[in-house]
């Protein structure tokens, strides 16, 4: 633990990471923002990475908030995190779809999955030893180390 903060490797899911561009100041901002503040490490992949792309730049979102706002966020994401790539396939999850965040956790040894998805990811809480976690429990173990 540095400066009394854990040092947490992070990945979000995608449904969380556009929450967090569309609502300034939102608890899935405040999220990410202290997934992306050293000590902690925001975890990226190639596919993981392709689906926040893809996902926040959809029309539909035009009119909650600005593309530039949107693309600003996610260049920040992008520049900061830290780029692993999974070598093995994960099928443990409900929805397939979310196997690439188990994959990418695992493969970068994260200490949380933040999602919002109570249905899939979080009904998974623990993974294999990784916390998943909501944007709210996250910041509410933000001064703790998530085991």
């Amino acid at each position: 633990m540095a400066g009394g903060q854990a040092d947490l490797i992070v990945v979000f899911d995608a449904s969380t990471f556009v929450s967090a561009a569309l609502k300034a100041k939102s608890v899935h901002e405040q999220a990410l923002l202290h997934a992306l503040n050293e000590p902690n490490r925001l975890i990226l992949s190639q596919e993981v990475e392709g689906e926040y792309r893809e996902v926040i730049l959809r029309p539909k979102f035009d009119h909650y908030v600005s593309v530039e706002r949107r693309q600003h966020i996610l260049d920040i994401a992008v520049f900061a995190a830290e780029r692993v790539e999974p070598n093995e396939a994960t099928r443990e999850c409900r929805d397939p779809k979310d196997d690439k965040y188990v994959a990418l956790g695992a493969a970068g040894r994260a200490d949380v999955i933040v999602s919002g998805d109570a249905h899939h990811l979080l009904s998974m809480n623990p993974w294999r030893g990784i916390a998943v976690l909501s944007p709210r429990d996250v910041l509410a173990h933000a001064d703790q180390v998530i085991e």
